[in-house]
């Protein structure tokens, strides 16, 4: 008797949601999981709904539309490289090796 695998064919794919690959899913995640804190801290102070839903609104859309541009722009993995780019010296400094 033969046995049946099934063949995984999403192995070593980025995982994607809505276009959003990898790091900005969580990324959103996070901002959406901040803006629901806000909205709630706002509303225990005691300001007024409607202000409040305005300020959450007007930041959910910037954070969508901040996530979605870098997530165009770098890529899966391209935040982390740029970041990784700015982070290394565009030159070295000998001084040391040199003195007796």
């Amino acid at each position: 008797m033969s046995s049946i695998y099934q063949i995984n064919k999403g192995v070593n794919k980025p995982v994607v949601f809505r276009g959003l690959k990898a790091q900005y899913i969580w990324w959103l995640a996070i901002g959406l999981g901040a803006l629901l804190v806000l909205f709630a801290l706002m509303y225990i102070i005691g300001v007024a709904v409607v202000i409040c839903m305005v300020i959450v609104l007007l930041s959910g859309l910037f954070l969508f539309r901040y996530v979605y541009r870098m997530n165009n722009r770098y890529g899966e993995h391209g935040m982390m490289k740029r970041l990784a780019q700015q982070a290394t010296p565009k030159w070295i400094n000998c001084d040391q090796l040199f003195k007796a």
